[in-house]
């Protein structure tokens, strides 16, 4: 037992040295910063360079020219594609707005024709029951007004968006 206990003591201490060893080999590297270049090695005559202390270095490299043209070129195809989608968006929000701005505008007419200018004729109940009418008169201003409100917003949401034309144009 204590010959294993020794021998794995002793493997675990080698392990440890050689991890120092590694870490204290890392450490000697130096890095050296020569204008917008990194390396580990001063060439004679270089001068400008400095050495980069504190920290790990990064380098990434700038992709290659006809690599550029070819996510040029696809990016312009996934621009074209999002316009086009985004086209039809907007067509699909004008066609779904100015079908509620027909539903809002036909209900506007039915409340005014109801409200026959705050003169509604009394229904049922409403004869006996001044206060009855009165209420439901309050009611039906209330609801023109929300309604004339629901017809603006519709009509702003509307004017926002680009005109039909303008999207076929572009």
């Amino acid at each position: 037992m204590k010959k294993s206990y020794l021998m794995s003591l002793t493997a675990t201490i080698f392990v440890a040295n050689l991890v120092v060893a590694s870490l204290a080999q890392a450490q000697g590297n130096r890095i050296y910063r020569c204008g917008n270049e990194y390396t580990n090695t001063v060439q004679p005559g270089q001068k400008g360079c400095k050495l980069v202390e504190g920290g790990n270095v990064t380098v990434v490299q700038r992709p290659r020219p006809v690599e550029n043209v070819r996510l040029a070129a696809t990016s312009q195809a996934v621009a074209n594609l999002e316009a086009e989608r985004q086209r039809q968006r907007d067509a699909d929000a004008r066609m779904i707005l100015e079908a509620e701005l027909r539903k809002a505008e036909a209900r506007h007419a039915d409340l005014l024709k109801e409200y026959n200018n705050g003169e509604p004729e009394k229904m049922g109940p409403e004869f006996r029951n001044h206060q009855k009418y009165l209420d439901r008169v309050a009611d039906l201003k209330a609801s023109i007004e929300r309604n004339e409100s629901d017809l603006s917003g519709l009509r702003r949401e509307l004017d926002r968006l680009p005109s039909a034309a303008a999207s076929e144009s572009k």
